[in-house]
């Protein structure tokens, strides 16, 4: 087959994450490999960036500089909440055209994928030859088909580590913690916080997930019970909890709540679940020392806490979006898929399947109320890498003497 020769753009969208420059990374140096790949162009701010044209050359950057930019977190070259409707993708595909351009990625996550789709119907129609690619990323690990995300390994790292912490915290100083992890409608990130256990009485002793009903008489019900065992109690929650009309817990705490730009009750940066969450339990059950706190953006680009496997998974998806576009002339998104112990292999997917919609837990996952399952640890602890471990004096009590 003739190759087809052109410029290539990539472009970054939704929240950033540890690892989304191995996948920037991966696929400008994949390209460098193919002389049909004429230049590669970098949109800044995603979808918003392209079609105003603000764009940098990255073939002009040095193996140097992208290295040493795949290292670090966050978006490189900038992303966007923008959600292109048809007009908006019929403009981003008028500047493709312009530009020349035959190849363009985007890295993101469902939405992204319905983007590329959009782009990729208007190129067709006009007969215009436009290789697009959706490379995966999300921190929730929502895609559909793909087995998890890139991404989402290192920040489930940094929710397990930071419960780690607070349990280590509050066992020092008993109390009730709650701790509110991102995750609208998937709980997989919260459920990382599983992975603080080591011993028996260590928390989050309670998980609550989106997936599941949230009923506030279980939850104090539980909290009580646990308070009573441990004498202290740490949880894990979702953002995304819902009760069992399907409102956000969020809403139904509160008088007032902030929406997104989307109409969404805004969740991801909001104090106020954790608060309300923490009011109800000193209210209810008259327990004083009661604190939350809410992860927010903390869990996305965290340096320092990445795993090894995620950043060489990102930056593979990267380097096969631009293979597969480069040898087969063909669209999609590509996917990761489990083989054997842990292994992957890497596939490409029809935009369709991967645009807008979002993958929960499934219910093998889950177990009751407020805990996950060992079938979830199985499939989540490959993609963490490798965790700190920490330890508990050994020592025998020593007989009291005044007080017998």
């Amino acid at each position: 087959m003739e190759k087809l020769t052109g410029k290539a753009i990539i472009a970054m969208g939704g929240g950033p994450t540890a690892v989304i420059n191995q996948s920037l990374v991966g696929a400008v140096l994949q390209a460098r490999q193919y002389p049909n790949i004429t230049q590669f162009y970098g949109a800044f701010r995603g979808v918003e960036g392209l079609v105003n044209e603000e764009f940098v050359n990255l073939t002009e950057a040095t193996k140097h500089n992208l290295e040493m930019v795949a290292l670090t977190p966050g978006a490189g070259i900038r992303s966007t909440r923008v959600k292109p409707d048809e007009e908006f993708c019929k403009r981003i595909f008028d500047v493709c055209k312009a530009h020349t351009i035959h190849y363009f990625f985007y890295i993101g996550g469902n939405d992204s994928a319905e983007t590329c789709r959009i782009v990729n119907k208007f190129a067709q129609e006009a007969g215009y030859e436009l290789r697009v690619t959706h490379i995966p990323k999300t921190i929730d690990n929502d895609l559909r088909v793909t087995d998890h995300c890139p991404g989402y390994g290192s920040a489930a790292k940094f929710v397990a580590q930071a419960f780690m912490g607070v349990n280590l915290d509050n066992r020092s100083l008993p109390g009730v913690y709650i701790g509110v992890v991102m995750g609208r409608h998937a709980g997989f990130l919260t459920a990382a916080s599983v992975f603080a256990r080591k011993y028996h009485d260590d928390g989050p002793h309670l998980i609550y997930l989106p997936e599941r009903p949230f009923d506030s008489d279980e939850f104090l019900g539980s909290v009580d019970a646990a308070y009573k065992e441990f004498g202290r109690v740490v949880i894990a929650v979702s953002e995304g909890i819902i009760d069992a009309s399907g409102t956000p817990v969020v809403a139904s705490l509160l008088d007032s709540v902030e929406k997104d730009a989307h109409g969404n009750v805004q969740l991801s940066g909001n104090t106020s679940l954790g608060d309300a969450l923490a009011e109800i339990v000193k209210k209810r059950l008259n327990i004083k020392r009661v604190r939350s706190d809410t992860f927010g953006y903390l869990q996305r680009s965290f340096l320092g806490c990445v795993s090894q496997i995620d950043a060489n998974e990102a930056r593979e998806v990267g380097e096969r979006a631009v293979q597969i576009a480069a040898w087969h002339r063909v669209d999609g998104s590509i996917t990761i898929e489990r083989v054997g112990d842990y292994g992957v292999r890497y596939n490409l997917t029809p935009l369709k399947d991967v645009a807008k919609e979002t993958k929960s837990m499934p219910d093998s996952f889950i177990h009751g109320a407020n805990n996950v399952t060992d079938e979830f640890k199985m499939y989540a602890r490959p993609l963490m890498g490798e965790l700190p471990v920490y330890d508990r004096i050994q020592a025998p009590k020593v007989e009291k003497i005044l007080k017998k």
